[in-house]
């Protein structure tokens, strides 16, 4: 049922946003005559305008509420430090070390959080440095050690201090504009040489603008993904700010013990800012390097 409720609430919150965009370029086209279907003469440049408008909407919505969705998909268990001392001592030690990494580098302490899951897992989420969120797996935190759960907590402090969220927000905007701008005017260049009859031409149109939508859309996350496997090295050498190299060695490998028992369960939007994804033939598609790729550039920087 957790899963469910968490599919669900990804998939609502974006069918909701695109609703949402898509009703004002409704009304604007039906009732202020402001035209936003392509006429490739004289609307190329107005339809990238467009298009740059409806990417930087739906990524930059989905950043503003990645807190709210966070706690609502993952049931998270937020930590007071009112009510610190009756968690466990693994609990207690995260909680203050949060506190401790962020006023080191001058932000405002993350909201700090459990969730009960069968993966071995912590994330980090945020509109911004200073209004973020850590979260634990309850089976991370009964798994790893202290100086293990240390390192987690430091990897996902550096996404938050280098503003990696902001910065994947961005480039799915970029990605975003793209995908809109291509799947309108391919489909303006299949409707012009396929379509006869207006009427039907409108359908096959929009038709065709959707699935280009959603075919560019996974070409596109290609690109996003590999974007984010390379910001997970930096955030892995950015984390000896916090703690030992050693620390994130033991850490990784106690990741890749812990994750051939267990399968991941995978959240897209939140994916790319997990601690780990198991190696698949599906790579291409993984927002995090092999454990193995991770553990040999710690092994060999510094």
């Amino acid at each position: 049922m957790k899963i469910l409720k968490r599919i669900f609430l990804f998939l609502m919150t974006n069918i909701a946003i695109l609703f949402l965009i898509w009703i004002i370029i409704f009304i604007l086209d039906s009732y202020f005559w402001i035209k936003i279907s392509p006429n490739l003469r004289s609307w190329m440049v107005p339809l990238l305008i467009f298009s740059a408008i409806y990417g930087f909407s739906w990524a930059f919505i989905s950043l503003a509420i990645s807190r709210w969705i966070a706690k609502r998909a993952y049931s998270i268990e937020l930590i007071e430090e009112s009510k610190i001392r009756n968690y466990p001592p693994k609990v207690q030690h995260l909680f203050f070390k949060t506190r401790e990494f962020a006023n080191q580098k001058w932000i405002n302490m993350p909201e700090f959080g459990i969730y009960e899951s069968a993966e071995v897992n912590a994330f980090a989420t945020w509109p911004s440095k200073n209004k973020s969120l850590v979260a634990f797996s309850a089976w991370a935190i009964e798994n790893m050690d202290q100086n293990e759960l240390e390192w987690v907590l430091a990897h996902e402090m550096s996404h938050v201090i280098n503003g990696d969220m902001v910065t994947m927000t961005l480039v799915q905007w970029v990605i975003n504009t793209f995908v809109i701008f291509l799947a309108r005017v391919i489909a303006y260049f299949i409707d012009m040489a396929i379509s006869k009859d207006e009427e039907r031409s409108w359908i096959a149109y929009h038709a065709t603008v959707i699935i280009l939508d959603m075919v560019l859309s996974v070409f596109a996350l290609i690109v996003v993904m590999a974007y984010s496997r390379r910001r997970e090295f930096t955030a892995d050498k950015d984390s000896g700010i916090f703690t030992p190299k050693q620390n994130m060695i033991k850490a990784l490998r106690r990741l890749k013990q812990l994750s051939s028992v267990r399968e991941p369960i995978q959240d897209e939007q939140l994916a790319a800012f997990k601690i780990s994804w198991k190696k698949s033939f599906a790579m291409l598609f993984s927002s995090h390097p092999d454990l193995d790729d991770r553990i040999n550039k710690l092994e060999n920087s510094f």
